[in-house]
């Protein structure tokens, strides 16, 4: 069975690996105070050219969008996302579990766009009954979107210019980030972000770390005590060496965006497959996840020698499905799927 379901299918990169091994039997401090969490820090840091960014490593994608959501938000207030966002549908409510509302706005192809952004926000505060209404507190966008789709930078520019207007905190979920810096369609870069946007976190999860997401607080506006409140929710590690080690080791001689540009050369080679056996997608993506659109018979013959995603229903007679590359990908997976196909 050939597998292209996600890009966490495989444990982590053979650097990774090695680099945990090799540091395995080192006494280091623990809870992230560890000279690992140091030097990944600081080369994160220069990979964005900031260099007063406060970053802190979290195990996983959920957990670090509760753990820094909740941190920011005062208790009346909620978060803008798209309704297609990852916190919107696909964390089970993490984020209301805190007491937070998500306030979810129409998007395009997952993508929010800076106009409905202003105009949701000026309207609230035109209604003169909005001290009983939840406050937007903060905007959320994925880059890359949930459809694996790219902000611009001048969309990017202009949510950010509206967040700013708005003394609102800009949050980017970066869980596929490397694959959306990698993609050959995109003019954002992680200077940009960091300063276009207020926190943002890199992901190591899906990007060749065995688990682990890197935040990163851009303008000395971590929450106080922001140690303490991972604590509180049961989000800081005590071993945090795992984390350290694997994002000092991504970002040692370029890896991270070595292994991300892999994935986007498996995605265009699997783009040209499909539509070469004349596969419909459901939209243009220049990411690492595709979508197709399948008769419902069609993907139940498919489904039986290769894995995928179901991602919602098209029609009555017809799914939108997902293939994902990631850096564990290789020519001999696509041939397979050729096979197949």
């Amino acid at each position: 069975m050939i597998s292209f379901e996600s890009d966490y299918i495989a444990g982590a990169h053979p650097k990774v690996l090695e680099r945990l091994a090799e540091t395995n039997m080192e006494p280091l401090l623990g809870y992230g105070d560890d000279k690992y969490c140091q030097m990944a820090e600081e080369k994160i840091r220069q990979a964005c050219s900031c260099p007063d960014a406060k970053v802190h490593f979290l195990v996983g994608g959920t957990q670090t969008n509760q753990v820094v959501i909740s941190s920011v938000l005062d208790d009346y207030e909620g978060v803008i996302a798209a309704t297609s966002g990852h916190i919107s549908i696909h964390e089970g409510g993490a984020i209301e579990f805190t007491g937070h509302k998500v306030i979810a706005l129409e998007a395009t192809n997952g993508k929010l766009n800076a106009a409905d952004i202003d105009n949701y926000i000026t309207t609230f505060y035109a209604d003169g009954n909005h001290d009983h209404i939840v406050f937007p507190g903060m905007v959320y966008i994925s880059h890359p979107t949930e459809y694996g789709t790219l902000y611009s930078k001048d969309e990017l520019t202009a949510i950010s210019n509206v967040c700013r207007k708005h003394n609102v905190p800009l949050y980017m979920d970066g869980a596929r980030l490397g694959y959306g810096l990698a993609s050959r369609q995109t003019d954002v870069t992680m200077p940009d972000i960091a300063r276009l946007c207020d926190i943002f976190y890199i992901g190591g999860t899906k990007v060749g770390a065995l688990c682990g997401e890197a935040v990163v607080f851009t303008h000395n506006n971590a929450p106080k005590h922001f140690i303490t409140k991972m604590k509180q929710r049961g989000a800081l590690l005590a071993k945090g060496r795992l984390l350290g080690i694997q994002f000092n080791t991504l970002f040692t001689d370029d890896l991270y965006m070595e292994i991300s540009r892999h994935a986007i050369a498996m995605a265009e080679k699997l783009k040209s497959m499909l539509k070469e056996k004349g596969y419909r997608f459901y939209l243009e993506s220049p990411t690492n996840q595709q979508f197709i659109i399948l008769e419902n018979e069609q993907m139940s013959k498919l489904v039986q020698n290769v894995c995928f995603s179901f991602w919602e229903k098209y029609d009555d007679s017809h799914t939108i499905v997902r293939f994902a590359t990631s850096w564990s990908t290789t020519e001999e997976d696509l041939k397979e799927l050729e096979k197949c196909l």
